[in-house]
């Protein structure tokens, strides 16, 4: 099968871990990948999987931008010249550009939706979802039926897979140097990757640490990610005196590394529709602590492979990130059996089957 992904950029997101997982294992299975974006900080690594790349100028939010046609221009001789069978978007933008191609040239079209959307007016005008949508959670099916009217006849549940081989476990001296090159001390690491925005709920994290500090005074909270919010979050940080003790890092490419090193991952998020950071740590190996909302109530289960804690409950954060740390084998308890549960439920092999058997659906009722 000759597969095109479509996206808006790969720079370091969910999306992005989604799309290499995914185009890494239909590559596996004998499929002939392509991928298009404007590209991005992480398209080194699609390359080095042997991932064909092109350039479109998609980089955009907006439904109805001119690039959406120039990327469509762009891309129907590339869609003939390599006999494309099947477009897969990923990105709102690229739903739109997906819907244009299938139009233009009568190839099946689908799409992944990765999270929750606002209701907005040109949703109901130009849904653009494709022969088929797969929502990563059954909360995100559910937004998809009740508040998006997408028809369940059309929709396909399939989880993020994780690539286990991937995310290899280091030794201790490599955890040290590790440490070494973030400028890390040798102090208890809490983590969250995501994206700086309110939806992924740092402003409660940041005062959990507030009062996490008043018991473990040399605990790290280090913050990956970039986003609007990320003024808001330093000036809040200084506000409450603890600028020795908090860490942003704006970007990482790989968070392999870093995940290695940290002792406790926290996602308080306010939605989420699956969580695929949280995912990777709970693979590695990390003691994880997050909102119980959405599609993380799929991956947690409370007091097992991770606490669970109320959405915007600062106590309850502070008390669960507090236990964790101070009781050593619970948190190597927790940790162990959360990456045993992504192993058993989460491969990426499963990912990849299940897509490809959506790819077949689609290609049969296109005939």
């Amino acid at each position: 099968m000759n597969i095109l992904y479509l996206t808006t950029h790969l720079n370091v997101g969910g999306i992005t871990s989604y799309l290499l997982t995914l185009t890494k294992g239909m590559l596996k299975r004998g499929h002939n990948v392509y991928l298009a974006s404007s590209g991005g900080k992480v398209l080194d690594r699609f390359l080095k999987e042997g991932i064909v790349h092109m350039t479109i100028p998609i980089r955009t939010k907006a439904d109805l931008s001119p690039r959406i046609l120039l990327s469509l221009i762009k891309l129907k001789k590339y869609i003939q010249k390599n006999n494309i069978q099947i477009i897969h978007s990923h990105t709102r933008v690229t739903q739109v550009l997906g819907e244009l191609i299938q139009y233009a040239l009568r190839k099946p079209y689908l799409s992944t939706c990765h999270g929750f959307f606002k209701l907005r007016l040109i949703r109901r005008i130009l849904p653009c979802w494709g022969m088929r949508v797969i929502a990563i959670s059954e909360a995100v099916k559910e937004h998809l039926i009740k508040d998006l009217k997408v028809d369940p006849e059309k929709i396909r549940v399939i989880y993020n897979g994780i690539d286990l081989e991937n995310l290899c476990l280091f030794k201790p001296e490599e955890r040290i140097k590790i440490k070494e090159r973030f400028s890390l001390k040798d102090a208890p690491l809490v983590g969250i990757i995501a994206r700086l925005s309110e939806v992924k709920g740092h402003i409660y994290l940041i005062k959990a640490m507030k009062k996490v500090l008043s018991y473990l005074a040399d605990v790290k909270l280090v913050i990956v990610g970039e986003g609007r919010l990320r003024q808001r979050l330093t000036c809040l940080v200084k506000e409450l005196e603890i600028e020795k003790n908090v860490v942003f890092l704006p970007y990482i490419t790989d968070t392999r590394q870093l995940l290695s090193v940290t002792d406790l991952f926290v996602m308080p998020s306010l939605e989420e529709g699956l969580g695929l950071s949280l995912m990777e740590a709970m693979a590695s190996g990390v003691a994880v602590v997050a909102s119980d909302v959405g599609g993380i109530r799929n991956l947690i289960q409370h007091n097992y492979n991770g606490i669970l804690v109320k959405p915007r409950d600062i106590e309850g954060l502070a008390k669960a990130i507090i236990e964790v740390l101070l009781d050593k084998q619970k948190k190597e308890y927790l940790g162990r059996n959360a990456r045993l549960f992504i192993n058993q439920h989460f491969s990426q092999e499963k990912m990849v089957l299940e897509t490809e058997q959506v790819y077949l659906e689609c290609l049969e009722e296109s005939l």
